[in-house]
């Protein structure tokens, strides 16, 4: 028990990084990949990625199963190689059944878990992308325009880039190299670009987005499918014309929001929906440090408001879909904080939970696992992904070692991207499972693991599990069994007697 009971605090140990250095900590953390984790795959990208989702489980094998992802290339904007929507194949191997290759990597290696399968020639920068989930293959995208795009993914055609494509196109046609895609749809109703808040119902084909004109605005793509409020882009709307998309995206068809919501005084950057309020709750946050929450029958104005909710600019925020009472923020002062909606009628700190403090820049993602109530992911500009446990806070360090690594409440810490962790999506499929992407020098990765499950799971199990295999990770070697009078002698016989088959 007592060799149990050290190898849990050394997994504890482990699985936590020293939070102020990601360059001096990641040598550290190539050594302990084999241990921190039950999957790990790393592939490098040529260009960088901004964003990344899970799609639908394509085929399930004993082993692994294979599942679409989807990444954004953020190019030189060339004819030659411009801006990307990919989509991707993957393999995701199994719980437990990682070989040691499978956690080995060189960080310059392109991962054979990951093919491209299409790519998407995008009108501008893809900035963010989101899966409807009831139909994993239509995505919506956001770009530094005020539309945002609707994508059909199975029947967008694939689109040549890099030579391949100067290849392909000859005299009248090279005009078309990098000419973008067509969208089956655009959101349009913005009044200025509309660059990061994005968020999608899991339960219906709602859209809901914030921009620099400070508003967030609701679409349900469905009223597209009734022809009740599409037009051709391009006309005015509301009194104010809609600006093209300054990447020259063709025409598609339009839709106008549901919904307008007023209240924040500068750029919204992220919105989350309410899991069980059927589209008509969510929440906001913005770069005037405010958290904001919306009812759709209650009209324009905010149905509450914490104005002064960080320090800094507010980056992302995250609504619990297995415990609703709870919403999660992460802003520009690095701090992370958690909020009971239940408290929402006190004003500022009131309203706040808990304070997570350990990454040293930025958030610039957070979001809830769908696996296990209260636990939750949060992304930097520090390069750090931190797992936390909101279950753990206020209770006391399990040993001294824990208590040495951080705070109870961390989980995890995933030191993998040297720069800053650009998105991440546990993945709905695969418990447990994240994909990362990370973008800048040292960095333009793609990341997909899976923690060591003696890291999250009981301590008793985990003991017991330890316990196991105690003699083998610990080195002790076994006694041989003792051999009964008589049995010696007859096997040294039976040695001398019978020659040696090779």
């Amino acid at each position: 028990d007592r060799h149990a009971r050290a190898l849990t605090a050394l997994a504890s140990a482990l699985a936590m990084a020293n939070p102020t250095d990601i360059h001096a900590d990641y040598a550290r953390w190539k050594t302990l990949v084999p241990f921190l984790y039950d999957w790990f795959a790393h592939h490098r990208l040529v260009w960088p990625s901004l964003s990344c989702r899970w799609g639908a489980v394509l085929e399930r094998n004993e082993f692994k199963h294979k599942q679409r992802l989807y990444l954004s290339e953020q190019t030189d904007g060339s004819a030659q190689y411009p801006n990307t929507l990919v989509v991707t194949n993957v393999d995701v191997v199994k719980r437990r059944v990682a070989a040691a290759e499978h956690l080995a990597f060189e960080e310059e290696s392109r991962s054979p878990f990951v093919k491209s399968w299409k790519k998407i020639i995008h009108p501008g920068e893809v900035n963010k992308i989101r899966e409807f989930e009831a139909r994993p293959s239509l995505l919506v995208t956001h770009t530094d325009a005020p539309e945002l795009f609707v994508w059909d993914t199975e029947t967008q055609p694939h689109r040549k880039t890099g030579a391949s494509a100067a290849d392909a196109l000859r005299g009248s046609e090279a005009d078309r190299a990098g000419e973008p895609s067509k969208p089956d749809l655009a959101l349009v109703g913005h009044q200025e670009n509309a660059e990061f808040a994005l968020a999608v119902r899991r339960d219906a084909f709602e859209v809901a987005s914030g921009g620099k004109d400070a508003q967030v605005l609701l679409w349900n793509v469905e009223d597209h499918d009734g022809g009740a409020l599409w037009r051709a882009s391009g006309v005015e709307n509301g009194g104010d014309a809609v600006r093209k998309s300054p990447s020259r995206s063709p025409r598609a068809a339009a839709l106008e929001p549901r919904h307008r919501f007023k209240g924040h005084t500068d750029t919204v950057e992220d919105v989350a929906f309410h899991p069980g309020s059927s589209g008509r709750e969510l929440c906001s946050v913005a770069c005037d440090s405010a958290l904001m929450f919306w009812d759709t029958r209650r009209g324009a104005k905010p149905a509450h408001a914490v104005l002064e909710a960080h320090k800094d600019d507010l980056h992302t925020v995250d609504w619990s879909a297995l415990d609703d009472r709870l919403v999660v923020t992460g802003g520009a002062d690095a701090a992370v904080k958690l909020w009971d909606t239940r408290k929402l009628g006190a004003t500022g700190a009131d309203c706040c939970v808990h304070t997570f403090a350990l990454h040293s820049e930025g958030i610039t993602t957070v979001q809830w696992c769908p696996d296990r109530r209260g636990v939750f992911a949060s992304g930097a500009e520090d390069g750090y992904l931190n797992v936390w446990d909101a279950n753990r806070v206020g209770a006391k360090s399990e040993t001294p070692e824990r208590a040495r690594s951080g705070a109870p409440e961390i989980l995890f810490q995933h030191a993998g991207h040297r720069t800053q962790v650009s998105d991440f999506q546990w993945n709905p499929h695969d418990p447990w499972t994240i994909a990362s992407v990370s973008s800048g020098d040292g960095g333009n990765t793609l990341q997909m693991w899976r923690m060591n499950d003696l890291i999250y799971r009981a301590e008793e199990e985990a003991l017991a599990e330890l316990e196991k295999h105690k003699d083998a990770i610990c080195g002790v070697k076994r006694a041989a069994p003792e051999e009964k009078e008589g049995e010696e002698k007859v096997g040294e016989e039976r040695d001398a007697a019978e020659p040696m088959v090779e």
